[in-house]
């Protein structure tokens, strides 16, 4: 019976610890962390460099350095420039460091201390939400997260650093750092945009219509700044090519919808369906969850909107102080994760954006907890399954519609105590 009660005890002990109930829980995230690292040098060590992107990379930038500002004509071995300004600087600066791109061995120490970096952060935003420490292990355990990362050295690795950052500081309340956080992500990869929806939903309920206007001019300040050096030589160009939604897709490198056939996949319908999806689901969230901190019906929000005042409530800091960590990180996340659900190819540098995303969204989700392991380990199984199969490609749309559908069914009861003050809204 002794023997029982003792087992018992450091069960009930350890259970504890990983609900973040005991004071050894704060112990955890440092212990990952230090794990992560040892593991990052074990794999640059043992596992070889793995060339896609980076060549590419160094050879448009190498053009850039020679002088050469219209967008249009910096290409590289896998096809012109399509990325925003930021990305250009960022591997200017890693074309100085590595010896024009030459010392492969540095830029992925670069990249590894860049996953940790982002690590901290997502672990810091996990900490400012009060997600339990069980789900932090998922954080450090995906092989395809590491690869981008320390293997591949793709520019997705800095726009989600940068997308991780915004949402610690907007859970801080530092509105404008967050802006110009998430402003330069987008300027690095136009993938940022899938989130834009929540950020803007997120401004307008903390800072009302003016002080949202007031960020939103902000982060387009920033992108015509990035973007000075190109403008004069070609404007248009550079438009076109930093922010090409017109962007012709590759069947053969699909991660997501190559079960649908490659007919499917290129024809015009299928590519309005996404949209009507996308859209739609959006609109879904943004009336049934995200816009419930308002307290007021969505039509008088519209209306309130198209007259320029802040939101009906009794003050504008009441609504603000409905959004919290938890709100900011699940609303950014969730947007995110719905554009990936309805784009018409994702690559597996794509999972940058995921992987970290998806243990959060399964725990506010409110499922149990060994379902959040087995389905993580369903997705991160698709992710790693080169070349794509329609049977990869299936589980990895499944695993986002799940995702997408669980925390719509969790979050349900969400801001329900916001009501709707009955006293004159000021002008």
């Amino acid at each position: 019976m002794a023997e029982k009660g003792q087992v018992s005890a450091l069960l009930g002990w350890a259970k504890n610890v990983v609900l973040g109930k005991d004071p050894l829980s704060k112990f955890i995230p440092p212990l990952l962390l230090a794990f992560d690292a040892l593991l990052c040098v074990l794999i640059v060590w043992k596992i070889p460099y793995t060339e896609i992107d980076w060549k590419a990379y160094m050879e448009q930038v190498e053009q850039y350095h020679a002088g050469e500002r219209d967008y249009t004509q910096i290409k590289g071995g896998t096809g012109p420039l399509v990325y925003p300004a930021a990305h250009v600087y960022i591997y200017s600066a890693l074309y100085k460091i590595t010896d024009h791109g030459t010392n492969i061995l540095l830029a992925q120490g670069i990249f590894g201390g860049l996953y940790l970096c982002t690590l901290a952060v997502v672990m810091a935003c996990y900490r400012q939400a009060k997600a339990p420490p069980y789900v932090l292990p998922l954080l450090v355990l995906s092989k395809r997260l590491h690869s981008v990362f320390v293997l591949r050295c793709f520019n997705d690795c800095f726009a989600v650093f940068f997308l991780w950052l915004a949402i610690f500081m907007f859970q801080k309340r530092i509105w404008t750092l967050g802006t110009l956080a998430y402003s330069w992500g987008l300027g690095i990869k136009m993938s940022l945009l899938l989130s834009l929806p929540a950020v803007g939903i997120i401004l307008f309920l903390t800072r009302g219509i003016q002080g949202a206007l007031n960020q939103a001019w902000l982060l387009a300040q920033l992108q015509v700044v990035i973007a000075l050096p190109f403008v004069p030589t070609n404007a248009v160009g550079y438009l076109s090519k930093a922010f090409e939604f017109s962007r012709q897709f590759f069947f053969k490198w699909t991660v997501n919808w190559r079960f649908v056939g490659e007919e499917t996949f290129l024809s015009k319908d299928f590519s309005i369906a996404l949209l009507v999806g996308h859209i739609s689901a959006l609109a879904l969230f943004a009336t049934t969850r995200w816009l419930k901190p308002a307290g007021m019906p969505f039509l008088d929000l519209i209306r309130q909107v198209l007259s320029l005042r802040d939101p009906l409530t009794p003050t504008q800091q009441a609504v603000s102080r409905r959004i919290t960590p938890d709100y900011v990180m699940t609303t950014v996340l969730t947007a995110n994760i719905i554009g990936m659900l309805f784009a018409r190819s994702l690559h597996y540098q794509f999972y940058a954006y995921l992987a970290w995303a998806t243990p959060f969204l399964l725990w506010r989700s409110g499922m149990h907890p060994i379902l959040q392991y087995l389905l993580w380990a369903v997705q991160e199984w698709a992710w790693n399954v080169y070349p794509s199969t329609d049977a990869s490609s299936m589980v990895v749309v499944g695993a986002l519609f799940v995702t997408v559908a669980s925390v719509w069914f969790g979050t349900k009861g969400d801001g329900d105590d916001a009501t709707v003050s009955k006293k004159p809204v000021a002008a």
